[in-house]
């Protein structure tokens, strides 16, 4: 499933974005008033993180803050706008920044650690694709943390951009393996150990020339360290690339800048 953002009315929306947090209520007949945008996006995430997108609506909003999903369009247009500014929330929460002592590196592995964690605690966010972004002040937020740590690399900023670009992609691909690996267990009700156990063992008996045909599977295979028993394959195997993608990439940074400085 994936969710566009920035598909509802552009002028409501921004405004949505770019206002005051909490909206006061109509006076008059309309809703009771205590609501506000602040807690109709809050509730809103909260399903999204404990259901997933396909769970959250405007009536499944209404109902965990005692409303009627009428009472929720005084305040937000509709499930377009309200994803838009569960998307922008949820990104604020990245810190604005990071210990620079030890240099750039350090800085830029920190903030990656914390974007792998804001997206497993919010798994939801990556069902939003990035092609439309919502040019609110928490996506705002996120590229100037990036731009900031990476700018310290010394190179032009233009180059900076795509090495921002390069390392949000890295979170993102590895943490999505990660996350889908939660979301299986939890919606089909096999433990990961279970499925790998059953399909390994069929696989011994159906395919016994596995190793001959692809020999270097095979090794690979043999050469895996063995888990430990209570973390998830998958999830550690994503984990594991997100760090070796992500020492690559910095480790090619470090060379660019090398390059720039004309020491070789």
């Amino acid at each position: 499933m994936v969710v566009f953002a920035g598909q509802g009315d552009a002028r409501r929306s921004m405004e949505l974005l770019w206002g005051p947090r909490v909206v006061a209520p109509r006076t008059g007949p309309g809703p009771k008033p205590g609501l506000s945008v602040e807690a109709i996006v809050a509730a809103a995430i909260d399903i999204a993180d404990a259901e997933g997108m396909a769970a959250l609506s405007m009536r499944a909003v209404g109902e965990r803050l005692g409303r009627t999903a009428m009472a929720l369009y005084t305040y937000v247009p509709g499930k377009t706008e309200l994803v838009d500014l569960m998307y922008d929330r949820t990104l604020g929460e990245l810190p604005a920044s990071y210990p620079d002592s030890e240099g750039w590196r350090p800085a830029a592995l920190s903030l990656a650690d914390e974007l792998w964690e804001l997206h497993l605690r919010h798994p939801w966010l990556l069902q939003v694709s990035p092609a439309r972004p919502v040019l609110g002040p928490g996506e705002f937020h996120v590229q100037e943390t990036l731009l900031r740590v990476l700018a310290q690399t010394g190179l032009p900023l233009p180059r900076v951009r795509w090495v921002v670009s390069a390392l949000f992609n890295v979170v993102r691909g590895s943490v999505q393996a990660a996350a889908e690996s939660r979301q299986a267990a939890r919606e089909t009700g096999l433990s990961e150990e279970d499925w790998w156990y059953a399909r390994s063992a069929l696989l011994g008996e159906l395919a016994p020339d596995l190793p001959t045909r692809f020999p270097t599977v095979a090794r690979l295979g043999a050469s895996a360290e063995e888990p430990p028993p209570d973390e998830p394959y998958l999830e550690r195997e994503a984990r594991l690339a997100f760090e070796a993608g992500l020492e690559l990439l910095l480790d090619g940074v470090e060379a660019a800048i090398v390059k720039a400085s004309g020491l070789r």
